[in-house]
């Protein structure tokens, strides 16, 4: 577990190093360029890190090149602007503006971090390629789109058809912007003998969809020079409302489930690195520490649902994690973080290394459920009447008003009933079809609509046909009443819709279940929004769904409980209901490391047990980085490495009461476990027990 090579645990921080920050991971991103990067990265280089640096590629502290210091131009018609022509800013900023990337200012992203490959860094993270829905007025992206289309620039919310050729421009931009940074930047550090990787921390296509931002999203897997992906999923993006039998509230475990699910298509299949995040603050400011654990909790265990990925970022900013106070429940006064938070935080952060694991057993195997997702959703987000509004995880979204079009009902309508049911269900994204022979190797039921989202290549649905040729199962639910259909696009003008075109690739009427090849197909003439209304309207999809899937012949059970063993850790959640747990387990969610021998667990309950039965191991879990393991004639010492200041437990597995151990300690005879607490050190504490 004291590999750092694999690079299995990182976090980003702008702060300069501090010992009450010091995770102990495999690597850091330092964020931001300015006068102190160079310190910056030499000091945590210094404490014996890998280092990388991250920055933003849409927004950033750009100000020379927007005033003219950069190049004696000013650049603010680079911003992107919404139809009032304000620019839109990042966060609370009055100066940093999203940009438009242009020619010019992706030149000038190349000369900035030129100088970062001289710092002997060994990866660069471009972070958030971001492009707003509402955007596209600005005089560059009128310019870009005279480019791009040979026609005059239209207005983007004039028409469903302006909007979204609006959104594959954006997407167009944002890509080109990032192959052209990346690919120089990379033959410049190979010139000097260096290799730099690069990597893009991105939103999920779900959110970006969700919140009305465009972004490369699938054209990540097209650019040659990128490494991989950072799946920004966190409590801030999977606690956007969405609608589930007719009613309307936060879903964090979920819609983080199905996020991880998408963001995993960034990069599966390739020999690219992908990290899940999680965020122990998000970035409300004024929530409370009881909020921002339970919410990091749900993302955690939605993220250790998906045993395809074993990196992850455990933390942005922990100096405001451990060094900024907030809220209690039940207090108006902030304080800094609990001690037993610190602790569950760092025994979540610490065991992630060890996740990398060949052994996975699901509770139930049943069948595997996509929905698919395309990057045109996030070109559709608009509807007849308007600019849509502005949400960035900011705001209260419960108590917004008219937002109907937030909670994108088209895709929970098809995501959630079947997964309420228990079934493994994951967004698959639908470009990769094409390109990715083995895409849908991991989906049974494929449901796909057309109403929120269109097909950009009539070789997907070939490449579909040829999947349900071969025994797979497809669902398509849509009515035709999306305005998006009239758009000018490959199947106007022959087709009605695009579903029409899929019907006649795969050679397929409309009525009930038909065999096609080895699989089947069904199409279902409902608007897949329809689906959120009503447990019952909920229970019509999941049994048009489970009507396939036993007929493709696989055994349908129906369960509240979602849950997956990976080697010894068993991770689960309670979707509806109670769901009783029984074994001998160590709980790795408390921050005592207590025993686990039968617990029942209520409606929204996770958990996250280490099986202390499935094999040997004397180290069963730490709030530190365990190194310099050594056993030897009854005596075990080691050295554990840990934020200063916190409060450290370690459980280990001893046959029996040590005769003496150096730091505090207690032994619990009944599970064979010794438990050792002492303060935190970044340098370690050294550790002997004699047995």
């Amino acid at each position: 577990m004291t590999d750092k090579h694999r690079e299995a645990t990182g976090f980003q921080e702008q702060a300069p190093y501090d010992e009450s920050i010091d995770l102990r991971t495999d690597f850091v991103m330092v964020y931001g360029l300015n006068d102190t990067t160079a310190q910056r990265i030499a000091r945590w280089r210094e404490a014996g890190y890998r280092v990388h640096l991250m920055t933003g590629i849409s927004w950033g502290t750009y100000q020379d090149y927007l005033d003219g210091r950069w190049d004696g131009s000013d650049h603010w018609a680079d911003a992107q602007t919404t139809a009032d022509g304000k620019p839109i800013l990042h966060g609370q900023s009055t100066d940093i503006p999203y940009m438009v990337p242009t020619f010019s200012f992706t030149e000038y992203l190349v000369q900035k971090l030129r100088p970062i490959i001289e710092l002997g860094v060994e990866g660069i993270h471009l972070e958030e390629p971001e492009f707003w829905a509402r955007a596209g007025y600005s005089e560059s992206f009128k310019r870009e789109w005279q480019a791009f289309f040979k026609e005059p620039w239209q207005a983007p919310h004039s028409s469903p058809e302006a909007h979204f050729r609006a959104g594959q421009l954006k997407q167009h931009l944002l890509s080109r912007s990032l192959d052209r940074v990346t690919s120089v930047l990379r033959d410049e550090a190979l010139r000097q003998g260096r290799e730099v990787r690069f990597y893009v921390p991105t939103h999920s296509l779900l959110n970006y969809t969700q919140w009305q931002i465009i972004s490369p999203e699938s054209r990540l897997r097209t650019l040659p020079s990128i490494d991989g992906a950072i799946a920004q999923v966190w409590t801030g993006t999977s606690r956007t409302p969405n609608v589930y039998a007719g009613r309307v509230a936060e879903r964090t475990f979920e819609t983080a489930y199905l996020e991880y699910g998408i963001a995993q298509d960034l990069t599966r299949g390739t020999d690219r690195r992908m990290w899940f995040l999680h965020d122990p603050i998000e970035d409300h400011p004024d929530r409370t520490w009881e909020d921002y654990l339970a919410n990091y909790q749900r993302t955690l265990i939605a993220s250790l649902l998906h045993p395809g990925v074993s990196r992850y970022e455990v933390a942005p900013w922990p100096n405001r994690i451990f060094n900024r106070p907030y809220l209690r429940e039940g207090s108006t006064e902030r304080e800094l973080i609990p001690p037993d938070t610190a602790t569950s935080y760092l025994i979540a952060m610490n065991s992630l290394r060890d996740l990398d694991q060949p052994d996975v057993r699901w509770d139930q195997e049943g069948p595997r459920i996509g929905i698919a997702l395309s990057d045109t959703a996030m070109f559709q987000r608009w509807s007849p009447g308007g600019e849509s509004g502005h949400y960035d995880g900011l705001q209260d979204a419960l108590a917004l008003e008219g937002r109907e079009q937030l909670h994108f009902s088209d895709f929970y309508g098809l995501a959630l009933p079947p997964l309420f049911d228990g079934q493994r269900v994951a967004p698959v994204q639908l470009e990769n079809v094409i390109d990715t022979p083995d895409a849908l190797d991991d989906v049974d039921v494929l449901v796909l609509s057309y109403e929120f989202q269109k097909p950009l290549a009539p070789s997907i649905h070939y490449a579909l046909a040829g999947w349900v040729n071969r025994g797979g199962s497809l669902l398509y639910v849509g009515d035709g009443a999306d305005p998006y259909h009239a758009i000018r696009s490959w199947w106007t003008g022959r087709y009605e819709t695009c579903a029409d075109h899929l019907a006649e690739a795969l050679g397929a009427d409309r009525d009930g279940i038909q065999s096609i090849g080895k699989g089947r197909v069904r199409f279902l003439p409902v608007r897949p929004a329809d689906f959120t209304e009503s447990p019952e309207r909920a229970a019509e999809l999941v049994t048009a769904i489970r009507e396939l899937a036993e007929a493709g012949g696989h055994t349908w059970q129906s369960t509240n409980w979602l849950s997956v063993q990976r080697g010894p850790y068993v991770i689960g959640a309670v979707l509806d209901g109670t769901h009783v747990v029984e074994g001998n387990y160590l709980d790795l969610l408390d921050p005592g490391l207590g025993i686990v021998r039968r617990r029942e667990l209520g409606p929204g309950q996770l958990t996250w047990l280490r099986d202390l039965t499935y094999d040997e191991e004397p180290l069963l879990a730490s709030a530190g980085r365990v190194v310099d393991w050594a056993s030897d004639n009854g005596t075990i010492t080691f050295t554990c490495e840990a934020p200063k200041g916190v409060q450290v437990i370690t459980a280990l597995r001893v046959p029996s009461e040590p005769a003496s151990v150096s730091t505090d300690h207690e032994y619990d005879a009944a599970a064979g476990v010794l438990r050792l607490r002492h303060p935190g050190e970044p340098s370690g504490t050294r550790v002997e027990i004699r047995l």
